[in-house]
């Protein structure tokens, strides 16, 4: 493969490359010259257990450098997720216990792989060289930006303005980051458009080190479910990609029809031409949108979970939205009272985290037995027979006496 088709492949999708185009062909040149793989650094900090499909943007993408014979350097940010990265944040953010982090980054390992190639990918922790960082270090590391440039980035202008509050761990945050890359000597950076500073930084302290400065490549950021917000487990408009298949394709059939082709050309392996082609068909009223939906939700669903339960999920989803018919399989419960409390249920089955949010799902009409509509969250229900509760648009749970 040539380098322009390299470069062709390299480029889909991507926002910004810095400081451009002919820095990246012209490293991809040295390295061939070199005869060596280049480097791709990404860093993730495990502030959420679970990978969504958000992430899976910047994954794709060191996927593909993988395929094209690079080398991937993964950090798992153990220890810059206890200060917690304020990209895109107008608050502090809450520390992370040291057990949340460990269980996180756990998942993070199983989960990365279902993109990623294990053989070509380096796994850090960068608990490894800020474990043993002495305060010279620290200070020495810090010696090489100033506040004043700090304050430029976005997020801490803002917040400057309005006098709220900046901690001083946020303000070192993106030195850590950078610091990352000074360790790693890695040729390219990637991560979302948010974290454009945090790369800059990285580049400025390789060169303040005597390294080569990295490139960076910045991608899109996923917008969620409700069309309004980035996607993020803390709003609730993510698709997490180890959930089961049918609430990954009804998340999916969820999404506004603005966001089908979108989520198809940064989620998907979909050629341009058939994406083109499906939004012609669209535009010219030759094929519903909801049809596009479903292609798309099958497409992911297919990826992460296979042909087979993609093919299920589709038909599942019909089979309740469509024909409006209950689901093959509903798991079941048994109760040995005459009468159980609905909020006891909910929190009890893993249907609502606590009893605030039950009484939230049931004061917006989300809560049904048997087909009517809980309104009330006093309501006791009768052990009497056999009841189908449904929560939201795709829970559902069988519930009966002893």
């Amino acid at each position: 493969m040539d380098i322009e088709e390299e470069l062709r492949i390299i480029k889909r999708n991507v926002v910004d490359i810095l400081p451009g185009l002919e820095e990246l062909r012209k490293r991809l040149q040295e390295a061939r010259q070199q005869a060596r793989p280049l480097k791709i650094k990404y860093g993730a900090d495990p502030t959420a257990p679970d990978i969504h499909l958000g992430h899976t943007i910047t994954l794709s993408k060191l996927r593909e450098f993988q395929d094209l014979g690079h080398i991937v350097q993964f950090i798992i940010g153990d220890f810059t997720a206890m200060i917690g990265d304020p990209s895109g944040r107008n608050e502090v953010r809450k520390p992370l216990s040291e057990e949340s982090i460990r269980k996180n980054a756990s998942t993070y390992q199983e989960q990365i792989f279902k993109i990623l190639d294990k053989k070509r990918t380096e796994l850090h922790f960068n608990s490894e060289w800020f474990g043993k960082m002495s305060l010279k270090d620290t200070l020495k590391m810090a010696s090489y930006y100033t506040v004043a440039r700090v304050l430029e980035r976005a997020e801490f202008k803002e917040r400057f303005k309005k006098k709220q509050e900046i901690s001083l761990l946020e303000f070192i945050y993106p030195l850590l980051q950078g610091y990352d890359s000074v360790m790693l000597g890695n040729d390219i950076e990637i991560g979302g458009t948010d974290q454009t500073f945090n790369l800059l930084v990285g580049r400025d302290l390789q060169r303040d080190y005597g390294k080569k400065e990295q490139i960076i490549l910045t991608l899109p950021l996923l917008v969620g479910t409700d069309g309004i917000r980035k996607m993020s487990k803390s709003y609730g408009n993510y698709i997490g990609i180890t959930e089961l298949p049918l609430e990954i394709y009804g998340k999916t059939m969820s999404i506004p029809d603005e966001l089908i082709f979108p989520y198809m050309e940064l989620l998907t392996s979909i050629s341009d031409e058939k994406i083109n082609n499906m939004k012609k068909d669209v535009r010219d009223e030759k094929m519903n949108p909801k049809d596009a939906k479903a292609f798309l939700a099958n497409e992911i669903v297919k990826r992460y979970h296979g042909i087979s339960e993609a093919a299920k999920a589709g038909n599942e989803f019909d089979k309740i939205f469509k024909k409006r018919e209950l689901p093959s399989e509903i798991p079941s419960r048994k109760y040995e009272k005459e009468k159980v409390w609905i909020i006891d249920v909910l929190v009890n089955e893993g249907l609502a985290k606590n009893k605030t949010e039950a009484n939230r799902l049931i004061s917006q009409g989300a809560v049904e037995l048997d087909g009517k509509t809980i309104t009330s969250p006093d309501f006791d229900i009768l052990m009497d027979s056999e009841h189908v509760l449904k929560v939201g648009k795709r829970r559902f749970l069988k519930i009966k006496g002893e």
